[in-house]
């Protein structure tokens, strides 16, 4: 029976940190997307009225920031949505 109690408080455990990841893996999504779009935005402007190095600079900067939140966050997003799944499927 407490081999039991241990089994079900880790889960929760478990799964509480999995939904703390899934939130800032979702706040990384936004802002990181967000960031992606600024610099589509910034560099569509610098195409219109001519490129400068401050533009430039931003745009890579954006694009830098962008990947570096996203890469991590859609790897991790897809893991808990694969555990969680796993954990439904094993009836656990």
């Amino acid at each position: 029976m407490a081999d039991e109690t241990d089994r079900i408080n880790h889960t929760d455990h478990v799964r509480q940190r999995r939904a703390v990841v899934a939130k800032w893996t979702l706040l990384a999504n936004r802002v990181g997307y967000l960031v992606l779009a600024l610099a589509v935005a910034i560099f569509i402007i610098a195409f219109a009225i001519g490129f400068s190095s401050t533009l430039a600079t931003t745009v890579v900067v954006c694009l830098v920031i962008s990947f570096v939140l996203l890469a991590p966050s859609i790897v991790l997003g897809y893991a808990v949505k694969a555990a969680e799944r796993e954990d439904v499927e094993n009836n656990l």
